[in-house]
């Protein structure tokens, strides 16, 4: 797939920066750096020289997208137990990989650590930016949450759900179903984020694709109310100025939640989320430090901070709404290769008209 595809796919057109750049094929990807056996290294001795390696490099480099407020306590956290101090860079998904290509189309390696949303992930590893690596928390994640290629691992779920306002939606009014969204008195009272195609694809697809087209179309004519990211359609749900919001990832609402705001929220079946990932890149310059930190992120300690921030961790050693409810994790690097024909259903159905 060509550049602008996968450009699409962060939200913004990637194309005046990347466009030159020719990618390497899919088989590059295998060819080891020199951090690999580093990487990958499972020795009765790993920790030890871990640690020990990695207090000798003494800092790593961080891109994010993680908002500042729950990067913050991890990162301090790892900082007062290694003693190995962690500098983050933090933007949203599709300046991150603009920036990761572009530093590495000119030669420089000034990261050592990718975290971000998988969709943005599966970029890097497909620029051949990132390295396999090997960490004990693996065997503690669903196997299913892993890309195929094993160049990055998930380290937190969003799960897209259904908010909605308690004050304005009677309990027994609440939808349980797709199909209760399409009664008339929900017609102009509903709202989606302005850019989840994943979602639309993937409970399509659930639900049949030529049946979940056809319910599409029947959604899209109530008329949903499009709004441009996932906080603030939260935030206009709480409000009361969109009654129920069908595309909030669950962390937003139990945020607001927690500040008293009368909101709740609840899977729709078919429910889906998608997986955050960390991983390493290819050539870090401080290779140990790196693995450190991605091994504390994904390790009980780590999810357990990734909790407190209201975030959905991947480690089953620590509870989480990924044990109570039955969701699907969609398949992000299959999405980036239909992504044009879902992008175009997507604008059909719910952004025609608008600027």
């Amino acid at each position: 797939m060509r550049i602008p595809s996968r450009a699409k796919l962060c939200g913004l057109a990637l194309a005046l920066a990347l466009a030159p750049f020719t990618p390497e094929p899919a088989q590059a990807q295998e060819k080891q750096s020199g951090n690999r056996e580093i990487y990958l290294y499972q020795g009765a001795d790993r920790a030890q020289r871990l640690i020990a390696q990695a207090k000798k490099e003494g800092s790593l480099s961080l891109y994010s997208t993680m908002t500042l407020e729950d990067a913050n306590p991890l990162i301090a956290a790892f900082e007062k137990k290694y003693g190995v101090k962690v500098t983050m860079w933090r933007a949203v998904n599709q300046k991150l990989v603009q920036r990761a290509v572009a530093e590495a189309r000119a030669g420089k390696h000034a990261v050592d650590v990718f975290e971000g949303s998988g969709h943005g992930m599966e970029i890097l590893y497909r620029e051949t930016l990132l390295e396999k690596f090997f960490s004990p928390a693996f065997s503690d994640i669903p196997p299913e949450a892993f890309p195929r290629h094993g160049y990055y691992a998930p380290d937190n779920f969003l799960f897209f759900v259904m908010g909605y306002n308690t004050k304005l939606v009677k309990p027994e009014e609440v939808p349980n179903t797709y199909e209760d969204l399409l009664q008339p008195k929900w017609s102009g009272n509903l709202g989606i984020e302005a850019s989840d195609i994943i979602w639309l694809a993937a409970v399509a697809k659930a639900m049949g694709e030529e049946k979940g087209l056809a319910y599409f179309q029947k959604l899209a004519a109530m008329k949903p109310q499009i709004r441009s990211g996932h906080t603030l359609l939260a935030e206009l749900v709480a409000s009361g100025e969109i009654p129920i919001g069908l595309t909030l990832y669950n962390q937003a609402v139990d945020k607001l939640k927690d500040k008293g705001a009368p909101i709740d929220w609840k899977p729709l079946p078919p429910a889906f989320g998608r997986a955050d990932g960390i991983g390493v890149a290819k050539r870090a310059s401080h290779p140990h430090a790196a693995l450190l930190f991605v091994d504390f992120v994904l390790s009980e300690e780590g999810q357990r901070i990734i909790k407190s921030r209201n975030r959905v961790p991947v480690n089953r050693t620590v509870d989480s709404s990924f044990n109570k409810f039955n969701f699907g994790i969609i398949d992000l690097a299959g999405m980036l290769d239909e992504w044009e024909t879902w992008e175009k259903r997507w604008h059909a159905l719910f952004l025609q008209g608008r600027k």
